[in-house]
């Protein structure tokens, strides 16, 4: 029987090789994010990541159990602002507004 990889665990192993293209990757998944609205799609990216920066260590730095943490970021997961703002500083950014053009106030 042959074992397959998941998408999940190809890109993982790219980002893991190639750790300089983690910052466009996450630019360009806020800028979809603010477009569509598709949370899903944005935790599974937030997901990823965490992966690469290994979920234990994760975890350990935001405060959460690895459960919680993977809990948090699955596809039906609701986290709460602290929780994304915390996960975003163990990652190493931070959450920024970002004034849209053409946006009435």
């Amino acid at each position: 029987m042959t074992d397959y990889r998941t998408l999940d665990q190809i890109t993982v192993e790219y980002f893991t090789q190639h750790p300089e293209e983690i910052d466009e990757f996450l630019q360009e998944t806020f800028a979809d994010y603010a477009q569509d609205g598709d949370s899903a799609t944005l935790l599974s990216a937030l997901r990823i990541i965490a992966r690469v920066k290994g979920i234990s260590t994760m975890a350990e730095e935001v405060g959460m159990t690895r459960q919680g943490l993977q809990k948090a970021l699955s596809a039906k997961g609701n986290p709460r602002l602290d929780n994304i703002n915390a996960i975003m500083r163990a990652m190493g950014y931070q959450l920024m507004p970002h004034r849209v053009e053409n946006a009435s106030l």
